[in-house]
């Protein structure tokens, strides 16, 4: 289908606070309640007809900016900021445009807006994330496409040759590698265990609430039949490995899959070496290292695409997530010896395409199986943003995502019950009622993504995808 052109009559956004059931501690940061902002656009086409679509995402503090000197209210300004700026050059354009053209014709000049203000390039990248996702279930729904068939049939109108933002593709068929891909009817729910969470009863926090709901890993095993699993490190070797090793005692047997995330914490390649002869050499972690397919951003950003990690990476694969900064970083990460990268909706869907692409371009031409997209956000919350993220990695093919946002937050328990009620009847496999609330639902490790693949719009199901709107403050 021809990839329609529109105008965007206007952008509004709402935030909701989300309050922790248990803290989160990844790195030197811990997160125990955080805002959510929802994007709300209405768009023109030529015709005069309009369309609307919205999207969500958390606004995680000390992930886009780690400067410990910020206070998480001012990570939170860094992003309303962008927010603001990518909203005003949307709004700006005199021209209809390709929901594609829309995004790739502000890139640069929001990139270089945010760096003039001292601003992280991730930071830069959060406004067009949550823009552009609500204008393509405008999109979607005006057409009644499901987000799958919109994007197999390039209604965005990517045109990779004509943007100039990723020349390394300007011979790659994106239109057929496009057209090839095929929605997964479910994907496995990939447990984060953070550096505070309790691995089983002995560690137990004292103040854990009684929900009903897991408060250790062991528990959360038990209830979600949990076989794929992401274990952050803190940057100690010694520390790492004994909690590696009181990980693996809980997980063995369960475990199909393992992947460990490093979040920046060790100071450069040769720290992280040490790390990995310590735990490749642990007898203790033998079984939990043959499940170790990847390991992501070990290294701190300033130092993680400073010179070449080869040698590791034919150890063990290596994936850049905080250093995917830009459009072009994986291309440089790839001559370092990288070879995976993160999908996250909050760096923009629009990059995961491009990054699949790429892995495809470059596999075929090499005859190997070498690079990988990898889905790595925990943070998503039931309603718009875990539906949006799990339509695109779904579309994506991939088996496996980082998802358990629901075992830090009590579902949707917060959120007025009409707005529960709604999400479960239009995702009816996706959520459930358990323990008081509408939440996801994780059965034998497996999330179900059938109503995703088929809802309208991008994995809405309707216009304002049932969300209670006027229950949220309206800032900006």
């Amino acid at each position: 289908m021809d990839a329609p052109r529109f105008h965007i009559e206007e952008i509004r956004f709402a935030e909701r606070d989300v309050a922790l059931r248990l803290p989160f501690r990844f790195g030197a940061a811990t997160v125990t309640a955080c805002p959510q902002v929802y994007a709300k656009a209405r768009i023109r086409f030529p015709d005069g007809r309009t369309a609307e679509g919205c999207a969500a995402e958390m606004m995680v503090p000390k992930w886009f900016d780690k400067n410990p000197v910020l206070t998480n209210e001012q990570n939170f300004e860094q992003l309303r900021f962008a927010l603001r700026d990518a909203r005003d050059a949307y709004a700006a354009e005199d021209d209809a445009q390709t929901a594609w053209t829309h995004f790739a014709s502000n890139y640069a000049a929001l990139q270089a807006s945010a760096r003039a203000r001292g601003l992280h390039a991730l930071v830069a990248s959060y406004g067009p994330a949550l823009i552009d996702r609500a204008l393509l279930d405008a999109l979607c729904l005006h057409t009644g496409a499901s987000f799958a068939s919109a994007m197999s049939a390039n209604l965005c109108g990517i045109d990779i040759a004509g943007s100039g933002l990723a020349d390394d593709l300007a011979d790659f068929d994106m239109p057929g590698f496009l057209a090839c891909q095929s929605p997964r009817a479910s994907i496995a729910a990939r447990h984060t265990v953070g550096l505070a969470d309790a691995i089983d009863d002995s560690d137990a926090l004292p103040d854990a609430p009684t929900d009903g709901l897991p408060t250790t890993l062991a528990a959360a095993v038990h209830r979600y039949g949990l076989t794929h699993f992401k274990l952050k490190l803190c940057g100690n070797t010694a520390q790492d490995i004994d909690r590696l090793e009181r990980i693996a005692r809980v997980i063995d047997g369960h475990a199909q899959l393992v992947t460990l995330d490093g979040n920046e914490q060790y100071a450069d390649a040769d720290a992280f070496g040490v790390f990995l002869d310590r735990m490749l050499s642990t007898p203790m972690l033998w079984k939990l290292a043959q499940k170790t397919v990847f390991v992501e951003q070990p290294i701190r950003r300033d130092a993680a695409l400073a010179r070449s990690v080869s040698a590791l990476g034919k150890r063990i694969p290596l994936l850049i997530d905080e250093s995917d900064a830009t459009l072009d970083a994986f291309v440089q990460a790839r001559t370092l010896g990288y070879t995976g990268v993160s999908s996250k909706s909050c760096k923009g869907f629009y990059k995961s395409v491009v990054n699949a692409a790429r892995c495809a371009h470059w596999n075929a031409a090499e005859g190997t199986a070498r690079h990988f997209l990898s889905g790595e956000d925990l943070t998503m919350q039931a309603g718009i943003g875990v539906q949006q993220d799990l339509a695109l990695v779904g579309w994506l093919g991939l088996s496996h995502v980082e998802r358990n946002g629901h075992h830090y937050v009590n579902g949707l328990a917060a959120v007025p019950e009409a707005e529960q009620r709604a999400l479960l009847k239009l995702h009816p496999g996706l959520y459930e009622l358990s323990d008081g609330a509408v939440r996801l639902a994780i059965r034998g490790g497996q999330l179900d993504l059938s109503s995703l693949a088929t809802a309208p719009g991008f994995a809405t199901g309707k216009p304002g995808a049932g969300i209670s709107w006027d229950a949220m403050r309206s800032v900006y």
